[in-house]
């Protein structure tokens, strides 16, 4: 599942396709070095993660071909070279071996310990090539004069050898001059005395490496885990494999730089950073994230072009940030009629449909439990009079309605494209519309492609979440009521001889309408979050994809949106109660079904249902299955 990126075209990096993929293989295991560049100042797990996958794979393709394989490591100091030997002949344990590692960070040890294990469990070699401790410290301190005669000859290039030379940039200014030109502390990561400990870095790995490869076995190859800024590629001088090409050609050192922060354009006549980028799964993806060639197949295979595609999708395959699965399922949900009208009228549902092909059948189900319990409490409650009633009936069916389509609806997982042609400028609207299309849909929803969300991200899913939902319940609910009473009122010019004014009791519908919208916005946006996050988007796809049990999802689905359903009405009986708007007069009907409207006595004996935003006909009918 990692992405490698081909970083010596002209432009940006292009991506390399699955297909693609065994002639990158076969570059790593034709060189005689190949260089892995992991994050520096912020270590990152991942890096090793894809250092012991590339090193299994070059191990057996050197295997097959009849080849040594070893590996340099610059986390371990080149002093600590006969401890990581009896390591690897079993003459001392790994704690002990940690016990030599006491300047790496706690975590760090975890991270490496299966890579060194499979070193040494296959016949490996462990090389130790980084500086030691003591040497980077007297130089990072007091420069290389601060080093004995001894140490700088073993460990700083010699006079004349092209420190300042080595260290000039493309454009032709020297690094040293620019570094002594900027503002920054004497002892900062970019100071002269920095730049000094990075020149003995790369010289002394450099020196290891060529007496590695100055072996007895010609044929061997050099897999060398080192910071980034010492490998990639540059003018001649800088980092390791240009000092590394005075003994060896430079088409024999491949440089891999792994799950590097950004991309960069490279334009006629700049060399290349690297030749390959090489991300792991966990890494988000913002551009040019799959191969072209097999988005045109997919193209092609369905007879389509990118002109007649939606502009959202034009857009993302420009940006390169449609995948091939992505567009082949739009072009399976092209299939059905229904969907694909929606799909091409309607982006919200494109994004939906995209993210979650069974995104209208979880809405089904949750509009069927809706509408058959909201009717179910209606009939227990009216009797007689359902059908002399039945506009009250639709009115507090529809509203049931409309707020179980949105409780569905915003929760939902989407894949939106046009966010990464964003760049936060503009007018304000636009700029918090790039804010809130930073969060997370719920906030219990993957990672998705150029998404990596964060705890606080998470957190504010589920406030903005709640903000809209409660937004939902308020307008939906002041609507309720303001219909109920004009279809109060268009009977009594129907039926004159009902006493339509008497007596009428009901709970005022701004009180009404605020108390619901605070429990969507609470309870039933935290329920939904939890519903459309983790039980359907992660343990039913689960269930769906890597277990292959479609049905076991689907009625996981249908199991919990009716437990919410019922767990919702009991919360929001006890809320309306709590709170005034709900005041019975006789006793509910069986939890099964949703609470009953509520019946209030008016003049001359007639029994009326109290609508609208009493809330009890309001919400105990339609929000049992939503709330």
């Amino acid at each position: 599942m990692s992405r490698v990126y081909d970083a010596t075209v002209i432009g940006e990096p292009q991506a390399v396709g699955r297909d693609a993929k065994g002639r990158v293989w076969e570059k790593l295991a034709a060189a005689r070095v190949v260089y892995l560049g992991e994050a520096e100042l912020v270590p990152d797990p991942d890096d090793r993660v894809l250092e012991l996958e590339i090193v299994r794979k070059l191990a057996a393709r050197c295997t097959d071909a009849g080849r040594s394989l070893a590996l340099a490591l610059e986390a371990f100091p080149c002093d600590l070279q006969q401890q990581v030997d009896q390591f690897m002949d079993g003459k001392i344990d790994s704690s002990i071996l940690k016990s030599y590692t006491f300047h790496w960070p706690p975590e760090r040890w975890q991270e490496y310990e299966p890579l060194l294990n499979f070193c040494r469990d296959n016949g490996i070699k462990l090389v130790a090539c980084g500086t030691p401790l003591q040497v980077k410290r007297t130089v990072q301190a007091e420069g290389i004069r601060g080093l004995s005669k001894v140490e700088r000859k073993k460990y700083a290039p010699p006079a004349g050898s092209g420190f300042i030379s080595g260290f000039t940039s493309i454009s032709g200014r020297s690094l040293i001059d620019k570094i002594s030109s900027t503002r920054d502390s004497p002892f900062g990561p970019n100071s002269y005395l920095s730049a000094q400990a990075r020149v003995v870095d790369d010289y002394t790995m450099s020196q290891i490496i060529i007496k590695e490869l100055d072996a007895r076995d010609p044929s061997r190859m050099l897999i060398v885990v080192a910071g980034a800024s010492h490998v990639i590629y540059g003018s001649r001088g800088i980092g390791v494999p240009a000092r590394i090409a005075k003994k060896m050609p430079k088409k024999d050192q491949v440089v891999v730089l792994l799950d590097p922060e950004r991309q960069s354009i490279r334009r006629e006549g700049e060399i290349p950073v690297a030749n390959f980028l090489w991300y792991s799964a966990a890494k988000p993806c913002s551009r040019n994230c799959f191969d072209r060639a097999e988005i045109a197949r997919v193209m092609n295979a369905a007879g389509r072009r990118p002109e007649a595609l939606p502009q959202d999708l034009q857009k993302g395959l420009d940006l390169g940030v449609v995948s091939p699965e992505i567009l082949q399922n739009f072009f399976d949900l092209e299939k059905y009629p229904v969907i694909d009208e929606l799909i091409h009228r309607f982006q919200g549902f494109r994004e939906r449909l995209l993210a979650d092909p069974k995104f209208l059948q979880r809405l089904a189900i949750e509009e069927a439990i809706s509408i058959t319990t909201t009717l179910l409490a209606q009939y227990e409650r009216r009797k007689g009079r359902f059908f002399e009633e039945i506009d009250y009936v639709l009115t507090d069916t529809i509203r049931g309605s409309v707020v179980d389509f949105f409780t569905v609806w915003l929760p939902a997982p989407t894949i939106s494209v046009l966010s990464y042609t964003d760049n936060g400028s503009g007018e304000s609207f636009e700029f918090v519309k790039g804010i809130l299309g930073s969060l997370p849909d719920n906030a219990f929803q993957k990672n998705t492609l150029g998404q990596n969300w964060n705890v606080n991200q998470r957190v504010a899913a589920v406030l903005i979440g709640g903000l809209k939902l409660a937004g939902v319940g308020f307008v939906s609910s002041v609507g309720a009521g303001f219909s109920s009473d004009l279809l109060y009122a268009a009977r009594g010019v129907l039926k004159p001889s009902v006493n339509v004014g008497a007596g009428r009791k009901r709970s005022p519908v701004w009180k009404s309408a605020a108390v619901y919208s605070c429990f969507l916005g609470t309870s039933a946006n935290l329920r939904y979050q939890i519903i459309a996050g983790l039980l359907e988007h992660r343990l039913g796809e689960s269930l769906a994809t890597r277990y292959n049990q479609p049905l076991l999802a689907g009625l996981l689905s249908f199991v919990a949106r009716t437990a919410n359903s019922y767990l919702g009405t009991q919360q929001w009986v006890d809320l309306a109660r709590y709170t005034g708007v709900q005041k019975i007069k006789e006793p509910l009907p069986s939890a099964e079904i949703t609470a009953p409207p509520e019946i209030s006595q008016l003049e001359g004996g007639r029994t009326e249902v109290q609508n609208s935003d009493d809330t009890s006909s309001n919400r105990n009918q339609s929000s049992g299955p939503t709330k």
